[in-house]
């Protein structure tokens, strides 16, 4: 089986999470150097966007994702822009780990939890993964620790925005980002490994049931 590490890589590692801090820390230091300055802030944190976006591209890195980093942070940029508001930075940020928190729930009340998904397609497994019952099994519940991730986020942030506490809303988010991630990670590593039915040869190897119940490696060996 993968160890924690290798499904840390698997998932981003710590890279993403730096890639994630970047317009953050940019928004914030021009908005304190321009003299609390949203437009200065705002357009230092595209720039450092657009700049993570094309570091992306040239790396052939998650096409998708890097469209969508982008436009969260062009969102929250024009967002702060229209309200005046510097922490409505923010709040593109806050709706979004809301709708992921619902997103992973909701996959896993499926049957089609997201952590499965992910993984079983960098693996290259497709569907196979979701035909083995113990491992469907596993990453449902291994999937409930990045839906309190999400939930852990915004148990920080809202309270901050609230507020208008913006240098501290800033700092949590830059902050949190990968610490909060490495413990997603081990937590759901360690449940994930803890879930898997004795003997299982691991995230990796995924066991088709036939349907007679018995796994078609046992099948294929017996007969």
């Amino acid at each position: 089986m993968a160890r924690s590490g290798e499904l840390g890589e698997l998932l981003g590692g710590w890279r993403g999470a730096v890639e994630t801090a970047v317009p953050i820390v940019a928004f914030t230091a021009g908005w304190v150097a321009g003299g609390q300055s949203i437009a200065l802030g705002a357009g230092l944190a595209v720039l450092g966007a657009a700049g993570v976006a094309a570091w992306r591209v040239r790396q052939h890195k998650r096409p998708v994702g890097t469209v969508v980093s982008l436009l969260v942070v062009i969102l929250g940029a024009i967002v702060a822009l229209r309200t005046g508001r510097a922490e409505d930075f923010f709040l593109v940020r806050l709706l979004t780990n809301a709708a992921s928190a619902l997103a992973w729930a909701g996959s896993i009340l499926v049957r089609w939890p997201f952590l499965g998904l992910v993984v079983g397609t960098l693996l290259g497994q497709k569907g196979r993964w979701r035909r083995d019952p113990g491992l469907l099994r596993a990453y449902q519940r291994a999937s409930w620790i990045w839906v309190l991730q999400y939930l852990v986020r915004l148990a920080v942030f809202v309270p901050l925005w609230w507020a208008g506490k913006t240098l501290w809303l800033a700092t949590a988010q830059a902050v949190l980002t990968w610490p909060l991630v490495a413990a997603c990670l081990a937590g759901s590593w360690w449940v994930l490994r803890r879930a898997l039915p004795d003997g299982h040869p691991g995230i990796r190897h995924p066991q088709e049931v036939s349907q007679r119940g018995t796994p078609e490696s046992d099948r294929l060996t017996r007969s």
